[in-house]
């Protein structure tokens, strides 16, 4: 048991390593090869080259937001499969992002400014988080299935709009709609709002790690220990929705992130969520990076939707988990 706790210690010090490797790798790496000397010496100086261009116009924002919306999905997913209470939970299965691609379509069907893309994304969110706390509130309480299914239905009407849109939309913006319901991300930093708020919800996260593990366990186990089990479910919600719709506006719809990240920790860390916590944010945020590396440069100079690449790795991947897990909990 000491050699396991001893090898678990060693996990987020590796992350954080490989998410730094990946951050370099993506950098140098793409149509036009930068080595490490000429990178460093470029992000040392930031003296106006070719190589500057390419790196601080185009692939660092593309990096960082990988980064940001990477860890945001993860850790958004780890929240909402301690809500649920259910690992197949994800940060999309409450329909925010359903309501953040309705809004989103809307402005590229309509002809309006791609710029206005974030901002319209955004109020789909919030307007689907509103109609999430007002319908699954009712005149009871907040109970998992409750949400579950109230959030299904959402999802459901917003995926119904969407197709209305894609089914009446011609000509060239069919592309740029699908493009965006992949999921990819365009060379704009991800922003200090977003950089503030995954901030926050990390520290957040590991203050109520503790609260986090008991209320996994069971809300009735949980409250007999001393946690505001309906103040802390509440803020779940919130801090889920809002990490969630964050990485929507900035990235698009990027499956998988927040459902196999978390799966893959707790068989590294242990549900402990004061590991689970940092350890899922660092591995979405690695995964993400090196996911958006893939899809510029795999064939390059053709670009692929970054939410295809998690797909493609989160499939097999999930499968063998699921897999494994099972041959565990056999007889």
């Amino acid at each position: 048991m000491g050699g396991s706790w001893v090898w678990q210690d060693w996990v987020i010090p590796g992350l954080a390593l490989l998410l730094a490797l990946l951050m370099g790798l993506s950098l140098s790496i793409g149509s036009m090869p930068i080595d490490w000397q000429e990178l460093g010496v470029t992000l040392r100086t930031g003296e106006s080259s070719v190589s500057a261009t390419v790196v601080f116009d185009l692939r660092l924002p593309r990096a960082l937001s990988a980064l940001v919306v990477g860890a945001s999905l993860s850790l958004a997913g780890v929240l909402m499969q301690v809500l649920l209470r259910n690992p197949l939970a994800d940060p999309y299965v409450l329909g925010t992002s359903g309501g953040a691609a309705a809004f989103a379509l809307l402005v590229i069907f309509l002809g309006l400014p791609y710029q206005g893309i974030p901002l319209a994304a955004g109020i789909g969110s919030v307007l689907s988080m509103g109609l999430l706390f007002l319908l699954a509130r009712g005149e009871g309480d907040w109970s998992s299935a409750r949400l579950l299914l109230t959030g299904i239905v959402l999802a459901s009407g917003w995926g119904a709009l969407i197709s209305f849109i894609l089914s009446i939309t011609q000509g060239a913006e069919i592309h740029s709609m699908l493009f965006w319901l992949m999921g990819d991300f365009r060379a704009v930093s991800p922003g200090l709002t977003r950089w503030i708020l995954l901030a926050l919800a990390l520290a957040l996260g590991l203050f109520v790690a503790r609260d986090l593990n008991l209320l996994a366990g069971g809300e009735l186990r949980a409250q007999s220990l001393g946690v505001h089990t309906r103040v802390l479910r509440l803020g779940i919600l919130f801090g889920a929705s809002l990490l969630t719709a964050a990485a929507v506006t900035l990235s698009g719809s990027i499956g998988f992130v927040g459902l196999v990240v978390p799966h893959m920790m707790r068989r590294l860390v242990g549900a402990d969520h004061r590991r689970l916590v940092p350890a899922s944010a660092l591995a979405g945020s690695c995964l993400l990076v090196l996911a958006e590396m893939i899809a510029r440069t795999v064939l390059a100079p053709q670009q692929l939707p970054v939410g295809v690449i998690t797909a493609f790795v989160g499939v097999p991947l999930f499968l063998y988990l699921l897999g494994r897990g099972h041959r565990a909990g056999s007889p």
